[in-house]
């Protein structure tokens, strides 16, 4: 991840320790023990505090177990009849709830493989099985139904020629990799996973003019180097190996052949080549117990200790005496996709929506990714039918998806977005979002305008070990404080991209962390593994449920909408005082930056004029009304459009959102500012002063906004 680039990296924080003194003994006085709630005046507040403490009893562990070993009972990749079932499944479950619900289909382009081969032609001979053993611990394990070892949109190609190791195969390796006299040039490279995501790897690469690329898994990254391997522990075994897509997602996401429309049956199709996602070399993934036979023939000059991971071998760089041939040839068929779409109809303004979203479809069981964070969703969904039961009803329309082919790139998701695009414009507040979740630090990532709302609702939700409130973990622990309710920008790697950085809709993704990802994306994610080693007894994912189902009926029941948009000019204003100060471009472009800079002070002094008047709105709420409110909400969430850009980042127009992205080479790593930060790097000095521009044009529009936003909420 890009470091040095979150939009809070250089606030002032208040001591770690008078925080958690000053939060515990804030909850534990009775005279405080309805804190105030974003949104809701005192007393609609206490009965929303009675709603959640009701609500939040409602999740049952045994029932996230039940839904996990249903979906995780046969390999569900997108496109097969297992992610089919599956989708059926979750479908039966909101009906049975109550709920409008319905499959979405799509047809995407998802290639399948058809032939790979990874084989040694000197100065041994040696096949790779690209196959994982099953585990006699694991009943689960070795699925006959999963792929072998593949990476989706890898170009197809039979090639061969010399092995280089090229360390994890980020720029600045092949630029080392120059300084020491050797090249890339005609090569097959061998890279291993981490530092960045594998499509980088695969695309900087083929930019050093390499025949193909295999990324493989080191035992120092998430090995045996780390802790036991499974079945003994939680990470990587021998044979494990890492699958995924390589699609070009920092570019676009979405299935490749309908940029910007849904692809629904029938709709125009551009072809793979037009897209511009495609791989243009072979790509596949290896073990380490089949690359160790790679690196083992390798000569040349040894490794920097840097470059050195942990299998007992000398690492040499290469080139050869290890010649290799690598053919991978895909079947380039368009499947369904199926999202499970279900909706519980808002009493007030049914045309407000808030939407939580998870994935459904894995490479291959996908206990830990994605039916932990799938079963969550479910269990959500339930408690709040149980919820409405009781009498209560949501004044807003809450939704929750889950989304197919998130895997092959976002598919499901991107495509239900760019078909109702202009219907999401007018009526979607906000998106929430999970993935997987275990049990660990609680993990938040998001729009700065809701992180005033997010950190009410750690104050609120308990911790389900320590029972303190969730706010207050690892706040006594100086590593941990800049996370705990602090939301880093978003980047890529789940189904908020299309929301947030191509729609404008504010975003959350949440979930638990957990030890060990020795298992990701093989066929040893399994239900035993996530039982052994993860939240074998559900709590954090009950807990995690009470989360989400509090930020729910919080966004649906809130007079005010929770935005607090002093968090976002804050970050702003932090981000570009440290980019002027460090003089960035020539001296020329000085004084344009500190006008951008007065510009977001400008927005910051709006921002807390705005918050003045929306304390007192709340307070003032059940005497307007529902027709004013509605109007002033909807003005609220919709004030996140301004950051959209009408021409997009330059050289990838479907990303439009200014304050951040996907880095062009940091994969799923955020890049905020993105279109400035990537002219600076270039140093295309004219491009600087276009995207500052307009970034400025939002800046003064969202002020503007902000401001009439303000002066219309002023009682008269």
């Amino acid at each position: 991840m890009r470091k040095g680039y979150g939009l809070l990296a250089r606030i002032r924080r208040p001591s770690p320790f008078m925080f958690l003194s000053q939060l515990l003994l804030f909850v534990s006085c009775p005279a405080f023990s309805e804190p105030p709630l974003r949104g809701f005046d005192p007393v609609s507040g206490k009965s929303q505090h009675e709603i959640e403490r009701r609500l939040r009893t409602l999740a049952e562990a045994p029932r996230l177990r039940s839904y996990m070993q249903r979906m995780t009972s046969k390999a569900h990749h997108a496109g097969s009849s297992g992610s089919r079932q599956v989708a059926e499944y979750a479908l039966s479950l909101f009906q049975q709830w109550g709920f409008d619900a319905r499959l979405e289909t799509f047809e995407a382009l998802l290639p399948y493989p058809k032939s790979t081969v990874v084989e040694m032609l000197d100065p041994v001979r040696y096949r790779a099985t690209l196959r994982e053993p099953p585990l006699a611990e694991d009943p689960d394990s070795g699925s006959e139904q999963a792929f072998a070892a593949f990476h989706a949109y890898a170009g197809d190609g039979d090639v061969s020629g010399p092995l280089l190791y090229v360390n994890y195969g980020l720029p600045e390796d092949y630029a080392a990799l120059k300084r020491m006299g050797l090249s890339a040039e005609g090569k097959i490279v061998l890279a291993r996973y981490g530092k960045s995501w594998r499509g980088t790897k695969a695309k900087v690469a083929y930019e050093n003019g390499a025949l193909a690329c295999l990324i493989y898994s080191d035992p120092r990254d998430d090995g045996y180097f780390q802790g036991d391997v499974y079945p003994n522990g939680p990470y990587r075994p021998l044979f494990a190996v890492q699958r995924g897509s390589v699609l070009d997602m920092p570019i676009r996401v979405g299935d490749p052949q309908t940029p910007g429309w849904g692809s629904t049956p029938g709709a125009k199709r551009i072809s793979k080549e037009e897209s511009g996602l495609v791989m243009k070399l072979p790509v596949v993934p290896l073990s380490y117990g089949e690359a160790q036979p790679l690196l083992e023939q390798l000569k040349g000059p040894v490794a920097p200790e840097a470059w050195r991971g942990a299998l007992a071998l000398t690492y040499h760089l290469g080139p050869g005496p290890a010649r290799v041939r690598v053919k991978t040839e895909s079947d380039w068929s368009v499947r369904p996709v199926h999202n499970v779409i279900a909706t519980m109809a808002g009493s007030l303004y049914p045309d407000q929506w808030i939407l939580y979203g998870n994935h459904h479809d894995a490479w291959v069981r996908g206990a830990n990714d994605p039916a932990s964070g799938a079963s969550v969703l479910l269990e959500t969904a339930r408690s709040l039918a149980e919820l409405r039961k009781t009498g209560w009803t949501p004044k807003r329309t809450l939704m929750f998806a889950l989304w197919d082919a998130e895997e092959f790139g976002l598919i499901g998701s991107t495509e239900w977005v760019e078909k109702h695009r202009d219907e999401l414009d007018r009526k979607m507040v906000a998106y929430l979002n999970t993935d997987a979740t275990g049990r660990g630090p609680i993990l938040g990532a998001g729009s700065k305008s809701l992180e005033s709302f997010y950190q009410e609702a750690l104050r609120d939700v308990l911790h389900p070990e320590t029972g303190l409130p969730l706010l207050a973990a690892g706040q006594g622990k100086r590593s941990e404080t800049s996370s705990v309710g602090k939301l880093s920008a978003l980047g890529a790697g789940s189904d908020y991209v299309a929301f947030l950085h191509h729609a404008g809709i504010a975003s959350l993704n949440l979930g638990f962390g957990s030890e060990g990802g020795g298992v990701y994306h093989s066929s040893y994610d399994t239900f035993t593994w996530y039982s052994r080693f993860s939240d074998g007894d559900f709590r954090w994912g009950r807990t995690l449920s009470g989360l989400l189902a509090t930020l729910l009926v919080r966004l649906a029941g809130a007079a005010v909408l929770p935005f607090d948009f002093l968090p976002l000019a804050q970050a702003l204003e932090a981000e570009l005082t440290a980019l002027t100060k460090s003089g960035a471009g020539p001296s020329s472009h000085q004084a344009a930056w500190k006008e951008l800079l007065v510009d977001v002070q400008s927005l910051t002094a709006a921002a807390k004029a705005f918050e003045s008047e929306f304390q007192l709105l709340v307070r003032r709420a059940s005497r307007e009304s529902s027709q004013r409110l509605g109007s002033w909400n909807q003005a609220i969430y919709r004030l996140e459009r301004e950051w959209l850009s009408e021409s997009g980042l330059p050289g990838r127009s479907w990303y439009r959102h200014q304050l951040h992205a996907p880095g062009l080479y940091t994969g799923y790593g955020v890049q905020t500012l993105p279109g400035i930060r990537e002219a600076l790097d270039n140093q295309q000095w004219d491009e600087v002063a276009r995207q500052r521009q307009q970034l400025r044009k939002s800046v003064r529009a969202f002020t503007d906004g902000l401001r009439r936003l303000t002066a219309s909420m002023r009682l008269r």
